[in-house]
């Protein structure tokens, strides 16, 4: 990744940090070709309730994890929506595509863990948007 591509995701990290107002809102990002309007869960309570108990998602929208680089484990307890799971190294190139995870009401839930152990981004998107959309392994996530 260039140095400056790197250095405005790192600009645009800290301001999420800095500002909570910030981080409410929606943020744009895209992915290969594909432009989706996020939430960015950055907190552990945040990043642990995800996008459980809704019951909708808009198609244009998602919910964007940021994690420090390492392995990452998602669950579907307690959501109600389909989802397609994109998993980013720290670069933003898309390592793994998790597509079409159903929603999990019972206490044994599978879990959807990176095959990598340098992911540093997942974004979750209504099950089947990656396939719509054209999204392939080595896309790269771009925050706007």
């Amino acid at each position: 990744m260039p140095f400056a591509q790197k250095f405005i995701i790192q600009l645009w990290l800290i301001a999420l940090l800095i500002s909570p107002a910030f981080a409410a809102g929606l943020t744009r990002i895209t992915v290969g070709s594909a432009a989706f309007q996020v939430e960015v869960a950055q907190t552990p309570e945040q990043r642990e309730r995800g996008l459980m108990f809704r019951r909708e998602l808009p198609p244009d929208q998602g919910m964007l994890f940021v994690q420090p680089p390492g392995r990452a484990a998602f669950w579907m307890k307690n959501t109600f929506i389909p989802l397609d799971l994109l998993y980013f190294d720290p670069d933003g190139a898309l390592l793994q595509i998790e597509a079409n995870v159903l929603p999990c009401q019972t206490p044994d839930c599978p879990i959807y863990a990176s095959q990598k152990a340098t992911v540093r981004y997942i974004l979750e998107i209504n099950a089947g948007a990656a396939a719509q959309r054209g999204i392939r392994i080595n896309d790269r996530l771009r925050l706007e």
